[in-house]
């Protein structure tokens, strides 16, 4: 992830993803993994001319023991509301969770999600990343981060 902090916005959007994770392990949420899209996952300032403003995140989630959404989206409500994440982390984050009753609703959400992030919006071949949701690389990345933020650049 860190070939992405290569300007101070991308650094504060990779550290407010950062941030978005360490909120999701807080809520119990650490099984699963996250697809990452968007303009940030790009060379956006080649292609349009301009920085990213967010990264585009679905997180693929089981649920923690003896919970359902609905008991951690009401103990978390600013988690799982789009607005909320994009104004707190810059995510536009998204949720799948993995463990439900029945497959079809899995399978249609990751063929949707597919679709949308394999092409650009011209049609060209692109892809997306894929990251495991435990946090066990994450404070590694966070002081990495900070690191090169302190340093002014990019190592």
């Amino acid at each position: 992830m860190l070939r992405f902090a290569t300007t101070p916005d991308r650094q504060r959007i990779l550290a407010g993803f950062l941030n978005f994770r360490a909120a999701l392990h807080s809520a119990g949420l650490t099984q699963g993994f996250q697809w990452l899209n968007g303009s940030f996952v790009e060379d956006i300032e080649v292609i349009a001319g301009r920085g990213p403003h967010d990264i585009d995140v679905v997180t693929f989630f089981h649920l923690p023991p003896n919970q359902t959404q609905q008991t951690v989206s009401q103990a978390y409500p600013r988690l799982f509301r789009s607005g909320d994440t994009k104004a707190d982390y810059q995510v536009d984050a998204h949720f799948v969770q993995l463990d439900g009753d029945l497959p079809e609703p899995l399978v249609g959400q990751s063929a949707y999600w597919y679709s949308l992030w394999s092409h650009r919006r011209n049609w060209q071949w692109k892809g997306y990343l894929e990251i495991d949701l435990s946090s066990s690389d994450d404070a590694v990345a966070k002081t990495n981060l900070d690191r090169i933020a302190n340093h002014g650049g990019h190592s």
